[in-house]
């Protein structure tokens, strides 16, 4: 009897040999094939990596502190830690000053403005052809200034930040494109 086991034993034995290499195999195809089509969906850029959009050639470009023109994207490689001291800081003064009623009382505020950027002259271009869009922009902010509060110089650089970003927004609404840094006080009076 025992030698009926061994027979029987050893066609089993033989069967799974024969389907080991079979399941290996398949399984080898599975992942070398999967791995295949991840890394050419990778490459193609459908899966990982951001999909970068191109840059606009009308943005204006980011000027460098030795005179070279260049777009975010060279900037932010350039310089990854972006610091103001990295690039050139220009000014432009907005000639007519303003004036306008402040809200909640008798007095007005008067003021004149210049703006700063670390972009090329198209920023200022800019300001200059929508300057009646700043302009009633700006006394639309301005004349919902609470006099007490322009006394104190943390009103005057809040009034500074709402200005900036007032600006940008109506650049941005105009022609796409902000890049106004910093709004600074050439004179600033309260009656």
């Amino acid at each position: 009897m025992s030698e009926s086991k061994s027979d029987d034993e050893n066609p089993k034995a033989k069967k799974k040999g024969k389907l080991k290499p079979i399941i290996l195999g398949t399984v080898l195809i599975l992942v070398l094939g999967g791995g295949g089509a991840a890394g050419g969906f990778y490459a193609a850029g459908m899966v990982g990596g951001a999909h970068e959009e191109p840059e606009d050639p009308n943005k204006p470009k980011i000027i460098m502190k030795d005179g070279t023109a260049v777009s975010d994207k060279e900037a932010n490689k350039a310089t990854p830690k972006q610091s103001s001291s990295d690039f050139k800081v220009t000014y432009h003064q907005i000639e007519q000053p303003f004036t306008s009623n402040l809200s909640n009382s008798q007095s007005f505020a008067q003021m004149s403005l210049a703006v700063s950027t670390y972009y090329d002259e198209r920023v200022f271009e800019n300001v200059t052809n929508h300057e009646i869009a700043i302009r009633s922009a700006v006394l639309m902010e301005l004349g919902q200034q609470d006099a007490l509060e322009l006394e104190a110089p943390e009103g005057k650089l809040q009034l500074k930040k709402r200005l900036r970003d007032t600006i940008n927004d109506t650049l941005e609404e105009k022609t796409g494109f902000g890049g106004i840094e910093d709004v600074y006080f050439t004179n600033l009076v309260v009656q």
